[in-house]
């Protein structure tokens, strides 16, 4: 850091018009400095972006998505290793089309949204694996248990936005979703396809 005795070596004072001159400069050069140290960071686009999940019941396929997701992107193009994310849902916004369903979904032999109403995925490795494409890896957190996960990323630029899409196969008994008779995969599968669709500003 410049000090005032490396500015003004001089013993005659420098005249007012020099010192807001000096000034100007000096913060225009702090800002060039600061802004590429956050230039990778962006906002998601909530309206664009959707967290969905798809699974079997009684051997046919079932949507359903979450309205109410957050993240935080820190991506760097030029540099995609050094990039990080994460992704924060809100369980008690999981949607199957029906508000019964809705409900029954949140209760203890679910979700259990009462004792975790979030799940979440932290970043812990990006690579590149071809032009547009990473491979991905880190800690997914779903109703108080962490298991490490890796999935296939794919990466394009739409005007002045990032469009990450990407889609996760997980066992739900895995993260103790289905409880007691629900463990039973003869009626609901094990098998669960988390697929997202992040859009950001």
């Amino acid at each position: 850091m410049f000090t005032t005795n490396s500015l003004f070596t001089r013993k005659t004072a420098a005249p007012s018009g020099s010192r807001s001159g000096t000034a100007a400069v000096i913060l225009a050069l702090a800002t060039a400095i600061a802004i590429p140290a956050y230039a990778a960071l962006v906002k998601l686009d909530t309206a664009k972006s959707a967290v969905t999940i798809i699974f079997k019941q009684m051997n046919v396929p079932v949507d359903a998505k979450f309205k109410k997701i957050s993240a935080n992107i820190d991506y760097d193009a030029a540099k995609p290793e050094a990039s990080k994310a994460s992704v924060e849902i809100d369980l008690t916004s999981f949607d199957l089309g029906d508000p019964q369903y809705n409900q029954e979904v949140l209760k203890k032999e679910w979700f259990n949204t009462a004792q975790f109403p979030k799940a979440s995925f932290v970043s812990t490795a990006m690579k590149q694996s071809a032009a547009g494409k990473l491979d991905v890896s880190g800690k997914l957190t779903i109703k108080g248990r962490v298991l490490d996960v890796t999935f296939p990323l794919t990466v394009k630029k739409e005007g002045s936005s990032q469009v990450f899409d990407g889609s996760l196969p997980i066992k739900r008994l895995a993260f103790n979703i289905g409880e007691g008779e629900w463990k039973d995969t003869g009626m609901v599968a094990d098998e669960v396809v988390i697929k997202f669709h992040v859009v950001t500003q």
